[in-house]
């Protein structure tokens, strides 16, 4: 009888519910048709705009990099893909159609800002804090074994894209900054995107050109990276288990013991926040360089950097610098996705924007010559790790992300090897490339 009495109790409360929600959508619907516009009922500010697509293009992006075909697929790169169509569609007219309206954007809406900065840089950030922490503990070892190799490996890639960027420089007739765009978009580096911007200066006739470029061949420096650490180990038919025995030979972690360390928090958030303070503070300090201009670590350098230098030692006095493994793998997988995410959006919405001020011959040039400077620089690296170094596959692999400075890349090589140690070879040759891109950048304007 309890039971029953219950039962009743539960069906009453739902049919009041029922009839509460009824009644209100009732009231929304009723001033909607009086009004003549659904907008009555759906009312949505720049916050709710923000998160909608976001967690939209999450959703819809996974579900892309999920279709594999002949066991290759997008991975979290179809997150970015599906961000580029968004950022697209979004800058479309959607003039009276309801509640659509809302989502229109230009490249000066609070929305693009918030995606290309905070979004992008707070996923960045987090990415290569993990990576560093992860690779950490053997970057030392590894980088004392092969130091050279990747100094040579780093420069040989960058030296590789940037002569293929003075060709078309040359051969073209387009501007010296249009090109450098090129490279930096190419090579996915912020750094040198910025590098370009200052050399050029904003009084420069072709100063936004260099943003147009970097818009062109972002995307498929994105893309190509990802899908060439997939494809080489399927061409190459590769036993993944006997090569990642390679990758690990001669560098075993030895095992710490922690036991006796003061630890703040079972989670890591502690020392990873450490890595990320003392990191953005490093990647601010200004080098002067020539002419006026200066180089700087930035946000990927320094944090990076940090994040190598806290996992090689582990602590600081009693204070244990411990981060769970599975705090790690979240952490990177997080922030590739926001940095994807933020980088796509915004790329799409300004692609539109200097498309549209530009002509179509100066698109498709630029789009031939940045997928050359993808390309070019990695199939040199990958002839020079494998054949002439006799490197591992997967350290040669990690070698070519870290000269290509692509951030995506690394998480799908990640994937693809089924081990975490190919960050090490990406942490090593990272630095190297970083520095010589920036260089590349500003003296293709300066001399060009």
């Amino acid at each position: 009888m309890e039971n029953q009495n219950k039962k009743s109790l539960k069906w009453l409360w739902i049919a009041i519910t029922v009839v509460i929600v009824g009644a209100l959508l009732g009231w929304c619907i009723y001033n909607a048709v009086s009004a003549g516009t659904i907008d009555k009922i759906f009312k949505f500010g720049s916050t709710a705009v923000l998160f909608i697509l976001i967690f939209v293009i999450v959703a819809l992006g996974y579900l892309l990099g999920s279709i594999t075909i002949k066991g290759v697929n997008l991975g979290t790169a179809g997150v970015f893909l599906v961000a580029i169509l968004f950022g697209f569609l979004c800058t479309l007219n959607f003039g009276s159609v309801p509640v659509l309206g809302a989502f229109h954007v230009t490249h000066e809406s609070s929305v693009v800002s918030t995606m290309g900065g905070s979004v992008q840089n707070l996923g960045l950030i987090l990415f290569v804090g993990s990576v560093g922490l992860i690779a950490g503990p053997n970057f030392f070892k590894n980088l004392k074994k092969n130091f050279k190799t990747y100094i040579v490996v780093g420069a040989v890639i960058i030296l590789s894209s940037t002569l293929v960027a003075v060709i078309f420089t040359l051969a073209t007739g387009y501007s010296s900054e249009f090109w450098a765009g090129i490279l930096s978009g190419a090579l996915t580096t912020t750094p040198g995107f910025s590098a370009a911007q200052e050399a050029a200066g904003k009084g420069s006739e072709f100063y936004n050109q260099i943003s147009l470029g970097h818009a062109i061949a972002y995307p498929f420096g994105v893309v190509g990276v990802v899908l060439f650490v997939q494809l080489m180990p399927k061409f190459l038919k590769v036993d993944m288990n006997k090569e990642r025995e390679l990758l690990k030979l001669g560098g075993e972690e030895e095992a710490r013991d922690y036991s006796g360390l003061f630890q703040v928090e079972p989670f890591g958030l502690v020392p990873t926040a450490l890595a990320v303070v003392c990191g953005l503070a490093l990647g601010a300090i200004k080098i002067p360089l020539f002419g006026g201009s200066s180089f700087s670590l930035g946000t990927t350098g320094g944090v990076l950097i940090m994040g190598l230098i806290l996992g090689h030692f582990g602590k600081i006095g009693k204070l244990s610098l411990e981060v769970p493994e599975s705090t790690l793998k979240l952490l990177r997988e997080f922030g590739l996705m926001l940095f994807l995410l933020g980088a796509g959006f915004e790329g799409g919405v300004n692609l539109v924007s200097e498309v549209s001020t530009s002509g179509g011959g100066l698109v498709v040039w630029g789009f031939i010559g940045g997928a050359l400077m993808t390309i070019v620089p990695m199939i040199v690296g990958f002839v020079l790790t494998k054949y002439v170094m006799k490197l591992p596959l997967l350290n040669g692999l990690g070698s070519i992300t870290g000269g290509m400075t692509s951030t995506p890349a690394l998480g799908t090589l990640i994937s693809t090897a089924k081990t975490e140690d190919v960050a090490s070879a990406y942490a090593s040759t990272y630095p190297i490339a970083l520095v010589l891109v920036v260089l590349a950048c500003q003296l293709m304007i300066t001399l060009l």
